[in-house]
């Protein structure tokens, strides 16, 4: 960073972002700008653009009104993560990098633990190395919780059912470790299922919404489904960042819970989305067992009594609610092709973005 922009970000606070390109990491990018604060985003190099999510943010860095700068690195790379820690110099620090993918963690178990849970470490050890004053906030997850009888909550033990719970698991005692071992603030987010338009196509809603539009347009007449039984707690990703923020707002670090507290099945989610743009799911779902995990989460639904009574954070949009959403979000998209999908999203009583 030149030594004029490190004079110039003296004033405002900085925050840096791993997996700044994802759904979580847009929302949260676009809720620190608002609040004043200069971004810092950890990309990966590819030979494609995969900026689609934060492209409506971005400036050129030349420009003296910037203040989203992207850098390149990786949670493989501690190294390179101590680098930017130094260059950077940030107050905050989201780690919500991950090989995310429940079902894909089946295939890929050495590369998710690598960057899921070895990630979260490499990322903590770079903030001690580092002597960088921060405070950091590890993205923990509700497939912890795994068989464990629900409502789940931040006393309740751990018995993840994926590669991906279990390298979460790790990620989760890691930050416990060095808040304790080190004194670093450091917090765990154990969100559950929170989504919206910009979920990724392969997860089971976006999937699902995204099938709604493209059958209701007559494009598709099927969409191939697993487990439909299987029940989770979903909420909406934009209030969820924005409890991320009050984490690390906090006057000590601790551990929450953000949940809606209710649940859905897979396939009430299904008869809420098909019926919401008039059509009969029976007529368009169909089984198909590639789609099944080995080892499944029957139900997941938090607790998040303690982050209202602490942090005065309360999910407002539950699981049929957050189907409509979506439902009506990729059918627009679908209708303006042309036109980028990234506005769709916007919290209710929320400024429409730039």
């Amino acid at each position: 960073m030149s030594t004029t922009l490190r004079v110039w970000s003296y004033f405002v606070r900085r925050a840096l972002i791993t997996g700044i390109t994802g759904q979580d990491g847009s929302y949260l990018a676009e809720l620190l700008l608002g609040k004043g604060y200069e971004v810092h985003g950890l990309i990966r190099r590819a030979s494609t653009f995969n900026t689609g999510r934060i492209d409506h943010l971005y400036r050129d860095p030349h420009d003296q009104n910037a203040r989203l700068y992207l850098h390149y690195g990786d949670l493989t790379d501690g190294a390179r993560l101590i680098t930017l820690m130094r260059e950077i110099d940030p107050d905050e620090v989201y780690n919500l990098a991950a090989q995310s993918h429940v079902r894909v963690s089946f295939d890929e178990p050495e590369h998710t633990g690598n960057a899921t849970a070895l990630g979260a470490i490499r990322l903590l050890e770079a903030v001690r190395m580092s002597g960088v004053e921060c405070r950091f906030y590890q993205a923990s997850s509700s497939e912890m919780f795994g068989a464990e009888t629900p409502p789940q909550d931040e006393s309740t033990p751990f018995y993840p059912r994926s590669p991906y719970g279990v390298a979460k698991v790790y990620g989760y005692w890691a930050t416990r470790n060095y808040r304790e071992a080190y004194g670093l603030f450091a917090v765990n987010g154990i969100l559950f299922n929170h989504e919206s338009p910009r979920r990724g196509e392969t997860f089971v809603t976006r999937k699902l919404t995204r099938a709604v539009a493209r059958i209701k347009a007559g494009l598709d007449q099927y969409v191939y489904m697993g487990n439909l039984d299987a029940e989770r707690d979903w909420g909406y990703a934009p209030e969820y960042v924005e409890g991320m923020w009050r984490m690390l707002q906090a006057d000590e670090p601790d551990d929450f819970v953000l949940a809606t507290g209710g649940s859905l099945s897979v396939r009430e989610f299904i008869e809420v989305a098909f019926g919401h743009a008039g059509l009969s799911w029976e007529d368009h779902i169909r089984f198909d067992e590639r789609y099944l995990r080995p080892s499944e989460v029957d139900a997941l639904r938090g607790d998040a009594s303690k982050a209202e009574r602490v942090l005065g954070w309360k999910a407002t949009v539950d699981g049929a609610a957050l189907a409509r959403i979506m439902v009506d979000a990729d059918i627009e998209a679908l209708e303006h092709e042309g036109r980028p999908w990234i506005d769709q999203a916007v919290l209710p009583g929320w400024p429409a973005l730039p």
